[in-house]
């Protein structure tokens, strides 16, 4: 459970795939809705609306193994100025964690580096103190890896303990089969990790109404730190302002 309970973040999400802003549904690469060929007009109105913080997936760099939207991230660093980043996808080597950092990134995430090289996620986190999040993406409470194209027999739960004393900043926490489809977050999975370990945990997958990031944000006590919000943001079944007055108000 978190020391700080008093943070939560609404995070909007943009992933990237040749270039464009999308979304998937449950990681299915063939199931890509594009929202903008120029993903930096996406973060130039999420930046208008004042978020806090941005969440960005680099989708080929997770089949890959490495970053592949290299060009693209950075000219949404520059469209959102001071606002914090965090990027995920590839991140699978020392040296691709010092390249994302080094354009000026504020948080990379790991995720299936996390599972299969451990060490590397606690090489990062001694080395970039607060700069490094764990992402566990889980199916049926199982970790899913490389892209979420394979299943593990490691409970997430399991994984996040691994990490306990490794310096890691968070843990996103995705529930696969409601990612992308709006069927609402696994509130109790998430509140089940968060509950076991002393890691802040950040709900991903699934949000669909403004309601969704409430009841998120009630778990703060328990060491839910924030949400991710994609696809309803860009459907517009959440309405950006009125969820961070929610938030805020929360």
């Amino acid at each position: 459970m978190s020391s700080d309970q008093s943070v939560f973040e609404l995070i909007p999400a943009i992933d990237l795939l040749e270039g464009n802003a999308v979304r998937l549904s449950q990681g299915r690469y063939d199931a890509a809705t594009v929202y903008d060929s120029d993903p930096v007009n996406v973060a130039k109105r999420f930046h208008e609306a004042g978020i806090k913080r941005l969440h960005v997936v680099d989708l080929e760099g997770a089949k890959a193994g490495r970053p592949v939207q290299g060009d693209a991230v950075k000219r949404i660093l520059e469209a959102v100025g001071a606002i914090p980043v965090q990027l995920g996808g590839g991140l699978r080597t020392i040296e691709g964690v010092d390249e994302a950092l080094g354009w000026g990134i504020d948080r990379v995430i790991l995720g299936t580096a996390a599972l299969r090289n451990p060490e590397l996620v606690k090489e990062a986190a001694a080395k970039y103190p607060g700069r490094i999040v764990v992402g566990i993406d889980a199916r049926d409470g199982n970790v899913a890896v490389e892209g979420w194209t394979d299943s593990s027999e490691t409970t997430a739960v399991d994984l996040g303990k691994r990490f306990e004393d490794a310096g890691v900043s968070a843990i996103v926490y995705t529930d696969i089969a409601r990612d992308g489809m709006l069927t609402g977050p696994n509130l109790p999975q998430t509140v089940a990790l968060a509950s076991a370990i002393s890691i802040p945990v950040i709900v991903s997958g699934g949000v669909a109404v403004t309601q969704d990031i409430i009841d998120s944000a009630a778990h703060r006590n328990v060491g839910i730190c924030g949400v991710i919000v994609g696809r309803a943001i860009y459907t517009g079944s959440v309405d950006l302002d009125e969820a961070l007055r929610a938030v805020a108000g929360n």
